[in-house]
């Protein structure tokens, strides 16, 4: 049986493993930003997206505080602080009947984490 895509996730952020990112999302995977109006579509770019996050969010007080995990969803509640500014968000997770991540999806609070994450993304995602 193949790992659980949800424990796979948790693998992968606590070694803040770009490169295990490949495994865990289907060639289809779709990435909802909380602050791009438009779906990113395809492994690489959810991928690119993903590896920045661990860049900007994955600090040592980044941490799960609650989770509701379905047959083939889960939302997954996470806090952490930047810069001094609390972040809480929720990650949004799908995944196939193969265990691949198919739609990952972000939603974050207050607006001034809002903002600071919006930048902080975007310094990330230029420099690659």
């Amino acid at each position: 049986m193949n790992e659980h895509a949800i424990a796979a996730w948790h693998r992968v952020l606590a070694a803040r493993d770009a490169n295990g990112l490949h495994g865990l999302l289907a060639e289809d995977a779709v990435f909802h930003s909380p602050v791009v109006h438009t779906p990113q579509r395809g492994r690489a770019l959810v991928a690119a997206y993903l590896s920045a996050a661990f860049v900007v969010l994955g600090n040592d007080s980044f941490r799960y505080v609650r989770e509701i995990v379905g047959e083939r969803d889960a939302a997954l509640e996470f806090a952490t602080t930047i810069d001094g500014i609390h972040v809480n968000g929720v990650d949004l997770i799908g995944w196939n009947e193969h265990g691949l991540i198919t739609d990952f999806k972000v939603m974050i609070r207050p607006l001034k984490a809002i903002e600071l994450i919006h930048r902080l993304m975007g310094q990330v995602l230029q420099s690659t």
